[in-house]
């Protein structure tokens, strides 16, 4: 049960908030999902399954609504609680805005943090070592360092010495080099804690306040890099957290590519014959005997993964007719051929040896370090190369570990897929991902977490939670709860309409009909978004348009993002006309409000056309199960992004204007209106 002294925080919490904000208005659906998550999160609705998926609208106020609802309930029960997000942005907006007014007005004294991996800090005995070596004997830097790189160097080692600057890139004034940043950069083999000289490093000392910090700020990607690993290697125990997945709509895709692995054949090849190379280094510079019986371990194994290896290589070259016009070759349903299952087990089987014994390795020159028999200058060096070595070879094992596995009947196959790269040195690629990663969320995330709150203006699919479940991996029965709350927003302020068209997509004079249409529905003297399904099209009608406007057509990829947005901007701000084009990566995350969008065009349904070996895997394993994947995927996706694309014109309470979508198929195919019911209650005008 919700404890009465929680029930307090939140409600004085509240109170002191709502009156701090100007014009702030109360708004019922930010109450319940307040109420709701605490609830949840307190084990009211089910003890052992504490999580929530909540659709909350634009409007409401869910990143004030998670912090009321969880953060007291989470010091209550001593846990940390987690906020992570997808988008930089929002993590600034909570780290620099949100959270700080939340301290400010809330009875609780809590203290948060900004969780970042460890490439965003530099090790402090690395910065002082490149700052005090004389030119001559520089054996970090690959290149000679310029004027310019020695004085960068200076300014950062002064700048640290008078904790001015604590060592984390993103907190430098103007862009550090990566010629520099990675001479200094933390890595988790030399940069140990376990060694005396690099115990307060900035990333150990980040570290450090994780434990003194209630409530950790942090992205999806490292979040799942976290649960990969087993849980409590970055952050603390998956047990001891709540954790709030913000914009959790990114999860599955996000959680797919944590979990796929991809090598270069021909560079892999080159790679394993250097081993040898490796080894005599190590040998000269680590005296220890115990060095050597891993050593050749290593060169053995690496010498016969890389005889595997050239035998795939064979392969491919003797069976040129597997590879498609694209050059890519996707294995169906997952299932290598009968030869490469059998290089696929042996290389899998040596190189998981390898592994073992370059960890091995590691592991001797890291006492020797710390036994003193290995001096600092020459050991760490030796420790970030045989470091690299080790995650090299991870990845390769977890490709082949994934290419070599038997399918099975109860699991969905994984993509395989070869790829021939044509470059100065033509390469061929191997690759292999999950196509649904609900199993490994289940496993590694859900079932393991205190509590967990998934939350976002757009989960829901054709005005239904399935498409997400399938997703994620949660289900219906298993005490997740669900809530849909819409936004407060009135958005009969906003008309949809749907012009008569000639035309369908995918027929011959669309385009021709599409160039007419956008220009007749321009609104001068106002801002514009135009919204194509790809740059091919966009630029079609661009072109065909040059000339034939009162204003200018800014595209996407014609200027970064940043300056074609000050640009638009810039347009609206002087009351004239403001054309801006753009393709389905502007649907999402773009915000425009007021003046700066009334009128928006969305030229054609957002379907998906799986194009990547892993979507196309999917596909195939749904038909080869009697389904439809037109029906099963390509159709939620394509609700959730026409969703997401309508919300680009409302995103404040006063927000008015119009959309126009120019695509017939919502009235003439049986699943348009499934498309139309799950919009927002827009005022329709939809010509017959």
């Amino acid at each position: 049960m919700l404890a009465d002294k929680v029930k307090k925080i939140i409600r004085q919490s509240y109170q002191n908030i709502s009156q701090a904000l100007p014009d702030y208005q109360v708004r019922k659906e930010q109450n319940y999902l307040v109420a709701e998550i605490a609830k949840t999160l307190a084990g009211e609705y089910d003890k052992r399954r504490r999580i929530m998926v909540a659709e909350a609208g634009t409007g409401i106020g869910k990143s004030l609504a998670y912090l009321l609802g969880a953060l007291p309930v989470a010091m209550q029960l001593n846990k940390k609680l987690v906020v992570s997000t997808a988008t930089v942005t929002l993590q600034e907006q909570l780290i620099n805005k949100d959270l700080p007014f939340f301290l400010q007005h809330s009875p609780l004294n809590f203290k948060f943090a900004l969780v970042k991996g460890r490439q965003r800090y530099c090790c402090e005995h690395k910065l002082f070592q490149l700052a005090d070596a004389n030119n001559d004997q520089l054996p970090l830097w690959q290149d000679k360092p310029t004027k310019q790189d020695l004085a960068m160097v200076k300014r950062l080692h002064k700048a640290y010495s008078d904790g001015k600057w604590q060592g984390d890139r993103d907190s430098w004034p103007t862009p550090i080099g990566d010629n520099i940043w990675q001479l200094i950069v933390a890595d988790k083999h030399s940069c140990s804690r376990a060694l005396s000289h690099h115990q307060h490093c900035p990333f150990h000392r980040a570290r450090d306040e994780l434990d003194k910090s209630d409530l950790l700020v942090v992205n999806h990607a490292l979040l799942l890099a976290d649960t990969e690993l087993g849980g409590g290697v970055i952050l603390p125990e998956p047990d001891q957290c709540f954790y709030i997945m913000d914009e959790a709509h990114h999860i599955p895709s996000i959680a797919r590519d944590f979990s796929s692995a991809n090598i270069q054949l021909n560079s892999s090849i080159s790679w394993f014959a250097k081993l040898e190379q490796l080894n005599r280094k190590v040998a000269q510079q680590v005296t220890a005997r115990s060095c050597i019986g891993p050593g050749i371990e290593m060169v053995e194994s690496g010498l016969a993964v890389k005889k595997e290896l050239a035998k795939v290589a064979e392969f491919f070259n003797a069976n040129a007719q597997l590879f498609s016009q694209d050059d890519s070759c996707r294995f169906a349903m997952g299932e290598l051929p009968d030869a490469l299952n059998l290089f696929a087990a042996a290389i899998r089987d040596e190189s998981k040896i390898c592994l073992k014994a370059l960890n091995k390795i590691l592991s001797i020159i890291t006492e020797s370090l710390k036994d003193g028999s290995v001096k600092t200058k020459v050991a760490e060096p030796l420790m970030a190369e045989v470091g690299i070595a080790v995650q090299r070879l991870e990845n390769f094992v977890n490709l082949w570990y994934m290419l070599a596995k038997e399918p099975s009947a109860k699991q969905a196959p994984l993509a395989c897929w070869a790829k021939k790269i044509q470059a100065q040195e033509p390469d061929i690629l191997l690759a292999a991902s999950p196509i649904e990663v609900g199993g490994l969320l289940e496993h590694q995330l859900w079932s393991q977490a205190a509590g967990c709150v998934l939350c976002s203006a757009t989960l829901s699919a054709l005005s239904s939670f399935d498409f997400f479940r399938q997703q994620t991996g949660l289900k219906q029965q298993d005490g997740t709860q669900y809530l849909r709350l819409k936004s407060p927003f009135d958005y009969r302020k906003v008309t949809l309409s749907l012009p008569k068209m000639r035309y369908e997509p995918g027929t011959d004079n669309f385009d021709s009909e599409l160039c007419d249409k956008v220009k007749q529905f321009i609104e001068p003297n106002q801002g514009n978004l135009i919204l194509f399904a790809s740059y091919w099209q966009m630029r079609l009608v661009a072109e065909k348009l040059d000339g034939k406007l009162d204003a200018e057509i800014l595209q996407q990829g014609q200027l970064s993002r940043q300056a074609l947005l000050e640009k638009y901007k810039k347009y609206c701000d002087k009351g004239t006309t403001a054309i801006l084009f753009g393709t389905g990566s502007l649907s999402e995350g773009l915000d425009l409000p007021g003046h700066y969008l009334t009128n928006l065009i969305i030229t054609k349904l957002p379907f998906a056309v799986p194009t990547s070996p892993v979507e196309e895997a999917h596909a195939e394993w749904i038909q080869s199960k009697g389904g439809n994947p037109f029906i099963q995927i390509t159709i939620p996706e394509a609700s959730k992004k026409l969703i997401q694309s309508c919300g680009r014109l409302v995103r404040k309470e006063n927000d008015w204007g119009r959309i126009t979508i120019l695509d017939r198929r919502l009235v003439t195919r049986r699943y348009g209106q499934g498309l139309l019911d799950a919009l927002p209650p827009f005022t329709r005008n939809i010509e017959q």
